[in-house]
């Protein structure tokens, strides 16, 4: 008998670089040597009843600054996450990231995560180095990811 949840399950990841134009140079395509493929954890595309879009990808290592997401702002809350990964060390992410908020530059070199309410414009985010992979994620406090620079796909 199969169960009636089942379809609440996302089992496997599907690419969604689409949904996140704020990324790379505009184009939505970022560096394809430090950012992995954006997977999608979680959206209504996958589950219609979900209420957030949460995304999921790996950061490799880089050598030299490298600027990842473009400034941009949402109706809708977010919370970013960063983790490292070692088990010894969960704090420690290995890398260097900086991310601006309403124009005032943060750096961060630990695992942990940063909320960004409605309306608040964000980002640059990008990487002054990073020493060993990584994962990051997205999570939008809505069903469809959307920002002042892209229009939220139904």
């Amino acid at each position: 008998m199969t169960s009636p949840y089942e379809r609440l399950f996302v089992r496997k990841m599907p690419n969604c670089l689409a949904d996140l134009v704020n990324e790379g140079d505009g184009s939505g395509i970022p560096d394809p040597d430090n950012v992995g493929e954006a997977l999608a954890l979680m959206r209504s595309q996958e589950v219609p009843e979900s209420k957030v879009h949460l995304t999921y990808t790996w950061i490799n290592p880089c050598d030299e600054p490298v600027q990842w997401v473009k400034e941009h702002v949402h109706d809708y809350d977010e919370v970013l996450i960063w983790h490292g990964n070692d088990p010894e060390n969960v704090d420690d992410l290995g890398a260097e990231i900086y991310f601006d908020i309403e124009g005032i530059r943060h750096t961060v070199t630990t695992s942990g995560s940063v909320y960004i309410p409605a309306g608040v414009r964000h980002c640059p985010l990008g990487f002054t180095r990073v020493d060993r992979p990584f994962r990051f994620s997205a999570l939008s406090l809505s069903p469809n990811y959307g920002s002042d620079e892209h229009t939220p796909k139904p």
